[in-house]
């Protein structure tokens, strides 16, 4: 019989990690208006203390600056301004604002160095601006996010609704119904014009990741309008490419594809990759920004359709933006998290989760590809095994 010393031995609780002891301190320090106090004014924690009073705020303000954000290219500022510099009072009348409502429009877009006020008393374009001139993608997210702002208006309210029950969720019809091969062209057709625009951000990034050249048939699954399978037919000469998607998009894709010079080697497939085959015979796959769109179960079983399409030792290519993607932590969590909630299913995943799901799916030699914004575009890569 064992002795009472050695059974509490066996069933005591082992010394919280040495790291977890920590954090809770912090944790108390920081919560605790005393210590805030004197950290603000110590110096060698005072820089601290207004960076992070900074970042607080910032977080409080955040939908603030995105709305001056929204403005400015509702109004089409930057675009104006890229023709060069112009003073208030040539301004206000282009963006039918008078002088007061402009100033204070431009003074918050120079804040976020989205415009500059420069000698003279004139407004040009700031870094942030300059960059989104010309990028429709980029401005048609903006406004797009009017329907993510709407369900946000009370977070605490879309977090307890039933998921699919959100204005976004009805913008893109296929998340909730039980039947999307049955959507009509009507039904489609905002989320697919989007979606195309998505992809415009992204296929730049996918193509000099990866030689394409070195593939003769791509298959893209949820290819939308065929923007992305078009790219890579004018990157690689040789290269044939089918896009599949649901029919009432597969019919836009083939009108947009009809007077491409690639046209002879593009092929459109209406289908629903959760209940129809995908076509065989392509050495090369692509998913873009399709995999987040689903929980679990159903992107486990969308990988596995798409390793039975691919020939042996074919690829596929994974691209989305990540979880836990280093610099751009925020972006997959926070705002991709809550924008997958709102429309319904989904979820972001680190490249771990999803180099799990494809290995699971069957697939092997899974590696991720280095891009130029992963902040934006992350990328794995992944083999179907050869025959032995």
């Amino acid at each position: 019989m064992r002795s009472t010393r050695s059974s509490f031995a066996m069933q005591a609780p082992s010394a919280p990690h040495w790291s977890t002891r920590w954090l809770a301190l912090r944790d108390r320090w920081l919560a605790d208006p005393r210590f805030r106090h004197w950290a603000a004014r110590f110096p060698p924690t005072r820089w601290i203390a207004r960076r992070r009073a900074t970042a607080v705020f910032d977080l409080v303000a955040g939908f603030v600056y995105s709305q001056v954000l929204s403005a400015c290219v509702q109004l089409r500022l930057f675009e104006l301004l890229a023709h060069g510099p112009l003073p208030l009072h040539e301004l206000a009348p282009r963006v039918a604002l008078d002088d007061s409502a402009a100033r204070r429009l431009l003074d918050a877009a120079a804040a976020l160095r989205l415009v500059e006020r420069r000698a003279g008393g004139v407004y040009g374009l700031g870094p942030l601006g300059g960059a989104l001139v010309g990028n429709e993608a980029i401005a048609a997210m903006v406004e797009h996010h009017r329907t993510l702002y709407s369900d946000l208006a009370d977070p605490v309210g879309l977090l307890r609704a039933r998921r699919g029950a959100s204005a976004l969720a009805r913008l893109w019809p296929y998340a909730r119904s039980p039947a999307p091969g049955d959507l009509s062209a009507q039904q489609v057709a905002d989320y697919s014009a989007l979606m195309s625009l998505s992809h415009s951000l992204v296929a730049d990034e996918v193509l000099d990741a990866h030689d394409f050249g070195r593939h003769r048939r791509l298959l893209d699954v949820g290819g939308g309008e065929g923007l992305f399978a078009e790219r890579a037919a004018l990157r690689a000469p040789r290269l044939h490419c089918t896009v599949f998607d649901l029919p009432a998009v597969a019919q836009r894709a083939r009108t947009r594809l009809a007077c491409s010079v690639v046209g002879a080697r593009m092929e459109v497939v209406g289908g629903d990759f959760f209940a129809d085959p995908l076509p065989g015979g392509a050495d090369l796959a692509t998913l873009l920004r399709v995999v987040h769109d689903h929980e679990d179960d159903a992107a486990l079983d969308l990988l596995r359709r798409v390793r039975t399409a691919l020939v042996p030792g074919g690829t596929l290519l994974v691209a989305e933006p990540m979880a836990d993607t280093a610099g751009a932590r925020a972006m997959g969590d926070a705002y991709f998290g809550i924008y997958l909630y709102a429309m319904g299913q989904g979820r972001p995943r680190s490249r771990h989760e999803l180099t799990r799901l494809l290995r699971e799916a069957g697939f092997e030699r899974v590696r991720a590809l280095a891009t130029a914004q992963p902040l934006q575009t992350g990328l794995l890569r992944a083999r179907v095994p050869c025959l032995s």
